[in-house]
């Protein structure tokens, strides 16, 4: 099934980890996926961990969720200033309640944590912050994928393989 007519947000800000961001934004691509970045600011260019750069295509504020089939947030330290957006937390409700794919990875969490969408979700992640994840009534599990409905988690660098297959298997499940 072709995904030529899907669009995937991947959320920006700096210090993202360079490898959980590219990954999955290319595997998704390979698909035929358009994947569009969204920071704070439209064309700001925020820096990766390792110095590899990605520039806003759109900013938060023009985030609409009946126009995006699927989020792919980033680990990394970015997520601690991701989750510091309103529209972002709102954006990630909204996915999550049309129960649209929402990928995070590593400290990824921290977003969904904050959007507060995790309650009575399995998950996995950095094992860093597993216990963040629990007080969010998630149930944490140390794999490297974890898939509960529209949520698809992993832990780290390692696991991306994986994590960018379940991913894809997610939108082409939705059509």
């Amino acid at each position: 099934m072709s995904l030529h007519n899907q669009t995937v947000i991947c959320l920006l800000d700096d210090e993202f980890e360079d490898l959980e961001l590219w990954y999955p934004v290319y595997r998704v691509r390979e698909e035929g996926v358009k994947v569009l970045y969204a920071g704070p600011v439209k064309g700001k260019t925020h820096i990766g961990k390792y110095g590899v750069p990605a520039t806003a295509d759109l900013s938060y504020d023009e985030l609409n969720s009946a126009a995006i089939d699927g989020l792919l947030v980033p680990g990394g330290w970015a997520p601690d200033k991701i989750r510091r957006y309103p529209k972002v937390l709102e954006i990630v409700r909204e996915l999550n309640e049309q129960n649209k794919p929402i990928g995070q990875i590593c400290h990824a969490g921290w977003v969904l944590i904050s959007a507060k969408i995790l309650h009575g979700r399995k998950v996995t992640s950095t094992p860093g912050i597993r216990d963040d994840m629990e007080n969010a009534g998630a149930q944490w599990f140390d794999e490297p994928v974890v898939v509960d409905g529209n949520l698809i988690s992993a832990r780290r660098p390692p696991d991306l393989p994986e994590y960018g297959q379940a991913f894809v298997e997610a939108l082409r499940a939705r059509g």
